[in-house]
């Protein structure tokens, strides 16, 4: 009796401040532009028009009730909507809270500062890769060359359940190591980058290889949607640190996949190396496994196989399968 009195206690204190953290328009606009992505500080300071104390602020209010987590990228902290834990009553709030809040709308301004700070963040990425493309493979095998990982890769491949073979879309093809492997499997391959100097890396490979059967395009995942590409397979390989925005890279591929698809995601896990967004041109030091496992369920995306393993330099890399409804 004296424990389900102090649990419903703990419940009730648990309870109230999640609800106190809430009951601010402000703090649950933040909730709302935190649902597709982190951000830090400054970031969030400008998308709302505030100072930065002001919206430090919210966010320690918004942490200590349990709505939003913290990570450290280098030297900066990037906020996020939490992952529900903790006694079922309360997890069940916090998530009918963060579904009510999913359905306010945002205005245009706000949008709009969206748009830019996602624009800020693509430009640095391009802006190192222009630059340091002559060098970029020796900076990224200090982390995790492909050779390394490459039958773990083609293992994930082999085993994935595809629809057809028709058409192949790789993301970020980089230099074009995973090129040839899709060229020998599918009738057609499209490599997308939004870097014309790593495109055209990929360009000279498929050239000296004489893949005919793959076709390179300069953009985005909007470029493919445009030109109502269906893959088969979508392979992304270590590019996911790279983007502005994770999660809605894996809206855009759910768009570009036949049912029944699968999509195989390369990159690494959580660390701390900071030197990596200097030297390679990392926007984030690594993801949870939850946190693929959450933009994919949201992208309407069924979790397939996964595999993890270690690097001897400290890294993890995970390999993650995810599947499109038949239906």
């Amino acid at each position: 009796m004296n424990h389900a009195i102090s649990e419903q206690n703990f419940s009730a204190n648990e309870l109230a401040s999640l609800l106190k953290a809430a009951a601010d328009p402000l703090r649950l606009e933040i909730l709302r532009v935190l649902a597709r992505n982190s951000y830090g500080v400054m970031e969030l300071a400008s998308i709302f028009a505030l100072k930065q104390s002001s919206m430090s602020h919210h966010l320690k209010v918004l942490a200590s009730a349990g709505l939003v987590a913290t990570r450290r990228e280098g030297n900066s902290i990037f906020y996020r909507r939490a992952l529900t834990a903790g006694a079922e009553a309360i997890t069940a709030t916090q998530r009918q809270l963060f579904d009510t809040v999913d359905l306010l709308p945002q205005d245009t301004e706000q949008l709009q500062k969206i748009e830019l700070v996602q624009k800020e963040r693509i430009a640095a990425s391009q802006r190192f890769f222009s630059e340091n493309a002559a060098k970029f493979r020796e900076q990224a095998d200090l982390i995790a060359s492909f050779p390394v990982y490459q039958e773990q890769v083609i293992e994930a491949l082999n085993n994935a359940k595809l629809p057809a073979q028709q058409l192949a879309l790789e993301l970020g093809p980089g230099e074009g190591e995973l090129l040839p492997l899709l060229a020998g499997r599918f009738e057609r391959v499209y490599g997308v980058d939004n870097s014309a100097a790593m495109l055209a890396k990929s360009e000279q490979l498929v050239l000296n290889q004489q893949l005919g059967n793959v076709q390179l395009v300069l953009g985005d995942t909007r470029e493919a949607i445009r030109q109502q590409l269906q893959a088969d397979c979508v392979m992304v390989n270590m590019v996911l640190h790279h983007v502005p925005s994770p999660a809605d890279i894996f809206t855009d591929l759910a768009q570009l996949m036949k049912p029944g698809a699968v999509l195989l995601v390369t990159d690494l896990c959580s660390h701390d190396q900071a030197w990596a967004k200097d030297n390679c041109g990392d926007l984030w030091l690594g993801f949870e496994p939850q946190d693929f496992t959450q933009w994919a369920a949201d992208a309407g995306l069924t979790e397939g196989q996964s595999m993890y393993f270690a690097l001897r330099n400290g890294f993890q890399i995970q390999i993650r399968e995810f599947i499109k409804s038949l239906a």
